[in-house]
């Protein structure tokens, strides 16, 4: 983010008219990025840009909330998350023939990309792996926060480590063993 980015976000927090516009708009570059990242994921001609994603992620970010922004990390936590219920309500708006079955587990297994949401059995495995990492919450939440940034965001192991205020090595550790986790799990719902 930008170095300007910190005072921003408290202005953007304390009400001031056009903050949250000129945050959004320090920031729009590595979002895109991160929204890209995510749309390349998708089938070819994917009916959902990386434009609209960003620009959906902002309507969401800019409504009214009850709690501050905490800084950097938060934000792009906020930011990735909204762009992880945007996917996954689009998924949910294209409906699914199934949920379960070995090609789900297969397309929720691969941790290298987001599964094409028109494909229902790729569908069912984005539903699959959100389920699974709603339970990884409760036993690692910092390995949660590495698999959105990384997942979701597409942030590199180093970005991360910046907006989580860690190491690399440590972010390397949550990613590892969230991945491992998560595998297990869904292996475990066959």
């Amino acid at each position: 983010m930008p170095p300007d980015t910190s005072a921003l976000l408290s202005a953007a927090d304390a009400g001031q008219p056009g903050a949250f516009d000129a945050l959004f708009q320090a920031v729009y570059d590595q979002l895109r990025r991160a929204a890209q990242h995510q749309i390349l994921a998708e089938r070819p001609g994917h009916t959902l840009s990386a434009t609209a994603l960003v620009h959906e992620a902002y309507i969401r970010l800019a409504g009214p909330r009850e709690v501050p922004w905490r800084g950097r990390a938060h934000f792009y936590a906020a930011a990735a998350e909204a762009m992880r219920r945007i996917l996954l309500d689009h998924a949910r708006a294209k409906g699914a023939a199934k949920r379960g079955g070995a090609e789900a587990r297969k397309a929720a297994l691969d941790l290298s990309g987001l599964p094409d949401t028109s494909s229902p059995e790729e569908f069912a495995g984005f539903l699959i792996l959100d389920e699974a990492i709603s339970r990884l919450e409760g036993v690692a939440a910092e390995a949660v926060a590495v698999v959105r940034l990384r997942y979701f965001a597409g942030l590199s192991i180093e970005e991360c480590a910046r907006v989580l205020d860690v190491s690399p090595a440590t972010v390397k550790r949550h990613w590892t063993f969230a991945r491992a986790w998560l595998k297990d799990w869904i292996a475990r719902q066959a």
